[in-house]
Parts: structure tokens; C-alpha cells; sequence
């Protein structure tokens, strides 16, 4: 697989643009996660949707993603920065539910922008975690960069019961069933065999198999095309038997 560095630079007159931040010292996943803005907008997102009766998409949702995009990007040889900044990215990818759900990678991508800007980040670094973010979501999303894909992967992995925030078992929509009866998932990246495998263990007594192909097959779909702009073959794993 051919790695490719996502800090670039152009030449040209482009005409007149912002003043680049001059702290010289890259912004870190730690930073951001301590951040007082960040941690006041996921709790906030996560309590509207939680009003709305979304399965859980707080700090617990953000932290996961980040680290899953951060792995996948590790194991494939990926240098440290890149997948930091996939890290970066995983944390912020859901912030914009803090304004509303819809368009919600969008809105998530400026948010962003604006606090990575306050932060001091580049504005070849903010660039990419912004496309990654705004292209996180099936309906209009798309991976043209290592941190993008692995974003993708990373976000549509994170099924599992400890996600279920209904309280009333017997209130479960199909959502909550699906999370509920997933006991395990893990995303586990064979970089030899050129691999990235999506293993699922699914509790039948809650949900059956077919329910989580209803809802997320669009999901899967962009999976896939995530997994294979890395250069690997996807394989979805449930219960020990491999689907794909």
C-alpha cells in the first residue's frame, strides 16, 4: 500500500487569506479532549439527542472513535501526526448535534475549524480534519483521505449495548435492540493480508442478525469503500461467521 503524507503545500498567488496561527506546537488529542468548549458541546449534543431518543453520541462515542481511527491508521503504517489528526477528528465528529441532528457532519466540520483555529492548528491540518468530519455520514459521505476513511470505519464500528441510553427495555426501537444485542465489536486491521475486519458478536435473544443489516447496510456500504481507498478488503465477522 502506498502511504501518502496529508500535509501538503501550494504554490501560486491564491490572493489574500487569514493570518496562519503562530504557535508552532502541534495541537494534541489530549488538548482537545480537555478542552472546556469541547466537553461543554458533546455533553450538550449528547443530552438533546439523548431528549430525541438516539442511542448515546457523547464523550464516551467521541473518545471510542477517535481511538479506533487512530488504530487503523497506526497498524497500516501511517505516520504518528496522521493519525493523531484522525484522532482529532474522531473526537469532533459529532459535535455539531449541539445545533441539530440533520446536516450534523457539516455543521460539525465548521465547529471544528473554528476551535482547532482558536487552538493554533495550520490550516493544512484543520483542512483535513474538516473534510473527515463533514464526509463521516451515509447520506452524502465520501473518503478521499486516510483520515477520512479511517473516520468512517471508526464511527460506523462503535455498535454495542453500552450506546443504549433508553431506560425502558420494553420502549426499544429497532436502534436500541440492535445496540443492546451487540456484546462485542472490534474493528481488527491485518496489515500483511492487506485486511480490516469489522467483528461483531450479536446476542439473538435481544436481535436478529437481519435487523442490523436493516439499519446499517448503507452503513457498510460506506465501509467498504473506506476500507478499500486504504487499499484492504473489508470482512464483516458476526458470531464467528463471516458475512463478507
Amino acid at each position: 500500500m502506498n502511504e501518502s503524507t496529508i500535509i501538503t503545500s501550494a504554490g501560486g498567488n491564491a490572493g489574500p487569506v487569514s493570518p496562519e496561527p503562530s504557535d508552532a506546537t502541534p495541537v494534541t488529542i489530549e488538548r482537545v479532549r480537555k478542552d472546556p468548549e469541547v466537553i461543554a458541546f458533546l455533553q450538550q449534543a449528547n443530552a438533546s439527542l439523548y431528549a430525541l431518543g438516539y442511542t448515546e453520541h457523547g464523550q464516551r462515542h467521541a473518545g471510542l472513535v477517535g481511538h479506533i481511527a487512530e488504530n487503523i491508521l497506526n497498524h497500516l503504517g501511517y505516520d504518528e501526526r496522521t493519525y493523531e489528526l484522525a484522532d482529532i477528528a474522531g473526537y469532533l465528529h459529532d459535535i455539531g448535534n449541539v445545533i441539530h441532528r440533520e446536516h450534523h457532519a457539516m455543521s460539525s466540520a465548521l465547529m471544528a475549524d473554528r476551535i482547532l483555529l482558536r487552538m493554533g492548528m495550520a490550516a493544512a491540518e484543520r483542512a483535513v480534519v474538516m473534510n473527515a468530519i463533514g464526509n463521516h455520514e451515509e447520506e452524502r459521505g465520501f473518503a478521499a483521505t486516510p483520515v477520512a476513511a479511517a473516520l468512517i470505519i471508526a464511527d460506523k464500528a462503535d455498535v454495542h449495548r453500552s450506546r443504549v441510553q433508553n431506560p425502558d427495555m420494553g420502549d426499544f426501537d429497532i436502534h436500541d435492540r440492535v445496540n443492546y444485542a451487540t456484546t462485542r465489536s472490534f474493528v481488527r486491521v491485518q496489515k500483511d493480508e492487506q485486511v480490516i475486519a469489522l467483528e461483531l458478536e450479536i446476542d439473538t435473544a435481544y436481535a436478529q442478525v437481519i435487523e442490523y443489516f436493516e439499519i446499517f447496510l448503507d452503513r457498510m456500504t460506506m465501509v467498504r469503500q473506506a476500507v478499500e481507498f486504504l487499499g484492504c478488503t473489508f470482512q464483516l465477522i458476526v458470531n464467528d461467521v463471516r458475512l463478507s
